[in-house]
């Protein structure tokens, strides 16, 4: 493909990590993208997102997950205005497969604030039930052999574990029982990786096909997924997706399969993307190597000044 053709944009809406309330609380409060998507979040709940947000101890309960949206929503409005932004493809690895659905018009965005209350209910509900105790650990710097030694001991002592995603060279999720934990990450640590955070309650982990069954049987039935208007690449495997079938399969996918980043990138560029935004509270995916050295990289969000990042 020649230069003239690497023209296309794609907008991708990052996954959820840890965050503070004082940064996420003060974008929803001044920032006026973020206080009318609050405001439609809010009527669509019949609650007030940010009283609870403000109450929540919880890194990953509904109403963080709620303002999560909200901001990533906001940041893409104002990528739209600010920016000019017009996207030829979407992206929402992890958490961020919602906002896309809204993006692209799948759901109305009052529908995918309440679909987003409802799955955080029912992973609340499985977690209380099943896998109590499986947490997911996110780490870098740790070569693929090393990995692999280290998951076959845990293999041979009839521990479970599950690779919960595939972010770069070096840069893995893995599940596992929190009992194993502290091992884990030593064992990371002397095989020269370096430990990032761990996720509670664990997540994308092929065990966890009951929880991809409660969501497709109990809370999707209720919503009338559409067609989407731009094509959207799944994280799970940089298909494109332009169906509601493929969405709503996309949608699921995300409870029971690892992320791949690394095969989004590949999709993204052999579709001739050259420039993408990433809109919402984004600590990882605009500083992955595969993203910065293969595309032009604007990051707009909470905490960020919205300047383009240079293409290495």
């Amino acid at each position: 493909m020649t230069a003239s053709e690497q023209t296309k944009t794609a907008i991708v809406f990052p996954g959820m990590g840890p965050s503070g309330f004082s940064e996420v609380g003060r974008f929803l409060t001044l920032d006026p993208f973020a206080r009318k998507r609050l405001a439609e979040a809010d009527e669509a709940l019949g609650y007030s997102v940010f009283d609870r947000l403000r109450d929540s101890e919880d890194d990953y309960s509904e109403a963080t997950q709620i303002a999560f949206l909200v901001n990533s929503m906001a940041s893409a409005d104002r990528a739209e205005q600010d920016h000019g932004l017009v996207a030829d493809l979407c992206v929402g690895p992890s958490f961020g497969q919602k906002a896309a659905a809204a993006y692209v018009s799948s759901l109305p965005f009052p529908e995918v604030v309440r679909l987003t209350a409802e799955l955080a209910r029912c992973e609340h509900a499985y977690f209380a039930e099943e896998y109590q105790d499986a947490v997911t650990h996110t780490f870098v710097r740790t070569p693929r052999e090393k990995l692999t030694e280290i998951l076959t001991e845990l293999g041979e002592r009839d521990e479970w574990y599950d690779y919960s995603g595939y972010l770069d060279d070096g840069f893995f999720m893995v599940s596992l029982r929190e009992t194993e934990l502290e091992w884990f990450k030593k064992a990371i640590s002397q095989a020269g990786g370096y430990s990032m955070y761990t996720m509670v309650p664990a997540v994308h982990a092929p065990a966890f096909a009951e929880l991809r069954r409660r969501a497709a049987e109990e809370i999707l039935p209720k919503y009338d997924i559409l067609d989407p208007k731009l094509p959207v690449v799944t994280d799970q495997d940089g298909t494109i997706v332009t169906t509601a079938d493929g969405l709503r399969t996309m949608l699921l996918d995300t409870f029971d399969l690892p992320i791949h980043w690394p095969k989004v990138v590949d999709t993204l560029k052999g579709a001739g993307v050259s420039k993408m935004y990433i809109t919402g509270p984004d600590n990882l995916f605009h500083r992955l190597d595969g993203t910065k050295s293969n595309f032009e990289v604007v990051t707009v969000g909470p905490g960020k000044r919205s300047r383009p990042a240079r293409k290495r």
